[in-house]
């Protein structure tokens, strides 16, 4: 049975202004379930989402939407003019009832008031922890006052699925908290680009975008990081044994070699007594140069299939090992913050950063003095 919404990108490719690839032959789906979209910094997953938002388009591949899409960016662009009844797309129908009130409504305007409008757009914002009235500017609030409204908007239009990049980022503890808490009760579709592990536990799927493509993993943050450990520890055994494969191939191509060495040697000797005919030794040495050669040639191929192998597994850990950096003792209680980044993107060159969305945090560590 097909799912009542979805989002289905079948073998799409998208490449950066100077041509460099960024997804390739990329197959996902989303349907009606709370999905945490993660990954390493740069690797694609702001470009995705704006790839299903239809602000980018493919280079190849499609894309198939059959859902209405509620859309939170990671920036929110404040119009001086604009106020959080606007922001709700309810500035008329405001306007409407605020005629209504004071008498001079039209019948349009009687036929056209609905009178649940206020209290729909206070029980959205409350959904999200937010007291505003619909006539506050958006100027007026904080940059995380203002995420919780877009968010109070999104949950007013009851789109089928959520987009949602990084909703935590600009939020305080109070903020993130009703953030989870309204996408635990959320009953539609949600793709979360969240680096909060506490929000993506919560998650029914997380998806990993990788340089390889992406992968779906059942279940929140713990498990997918239970099972990215597990196939971690089996990549490493497949790379550990791949280069033994190599290690006993190359030590067969030595004896193999040396075994040839003493058989040529010895035929040299032969013939320099004159035991044999000379048109005897020329054919051993003929069918000599022929094993010998299918035998080199044989060795090669099982020496490029191991190094592809090899090489294979390694990639693999690459993309399973998280970056991980030890730092010396800050000698700071555990836990102090010492300096915290959040969607840092930095570089030399304007429209190529060095560093994009970078999350980062220093604090003491445990054990320390």
């Amino acid at each position: 049975m097909s799912a009542p919404f979805s989002i289905v990108l079948s073998d799409v490719a998208w490449s950066t202004p100077d041509g460099r690839p960024l997804i390739s032959d990329l197959s996902i789906g989303f349907g009606p379930e709370r999905t945490g979209l993660v990954g390493r910094n740069g690797v694609g997953k702001t470009t995705l989402i704006k790839l299903i938002t239809g602000e980018l388009q493919p280079k190849a591949g499609a894309i198939s939407i059959s859902a209405r899409l509620g859309v939170l960016r990671q920036t929110l662009q404040v119009d001086t003019q604009a106020t959080v009844g606007s922001l709700f797309g309810a500035t008329e129908g405001l306007h409407r009832l605020a005629r209504a009130e004071a008498g001079q409504a039209t019948d349009e305007d009687l036929a056209a008031a609905d009178w649940t409008l206020p209290a729909r757009m206070a029980g959205a914002l409350a959904s999200v922890g937010l007291e505003a009235a619909p006539e506050t500017a958006l100027a007026a609030l904080s940059g995380g006052q203002r995420t919780r409204a877009a968010l109070a908007a999104l949950v007013f239009a009851e789109p089928d699925l959520l987009i949602l990049d990084e909703p935590t980022n600009n939020l305080d503890d109070e903020g993130c908290a009703a953030v989870a808490e309204l996408l635990a009760g959320w009953r539609g579709g949600a793709v979360v680009v969240s680096h909060d592990r506490t929000l993506l536990d919560a998650m029914d799927a997380i998806v990993e975008l990788t340089a390889l493509g992406a992968r779906r993993y059942g279940g929140g943050w713990r498990f997918y990081r239970e099972q990215k450990a597990l196939e971690l520890a089996a990549a490493r055994a497949e790379a550990a044994d791949a280069e033994k494969h190599l290690d006993l191939l190359a030590r067969r191509a030595r004896d193999a070699a040396e075994r040839k060495a003493r058989k040529d040697a010895g035929g040299r000797r032969k013939a320099a007594r004159g035991d044999a005919p000379k048109i005897l030794l020329g054919a051993m040495r003929d069918r000599s140069e022929d094993t010998g050669g299918a035998q080199s040639r044989l060795a090669d191929r099982r020496r490029e299939a191991a190094i592809g192998q090899a090489s294979a597994a390694r990639g693999r850990i690459e993309v399973l090992q998280p970056l991980m950096v030890s730092l010396p003792s800050t000698r700071l209680a555990a836990g102090r913050e010492v300096l915290r980044l959040e969607a840092v993107t930095a570089g030399y060159t304007a429209g190529e950063p060095l560093l994009r969305d970078l999350d980062l945090v220093f604090a003491g560590r445990s054990g320390s003095p």
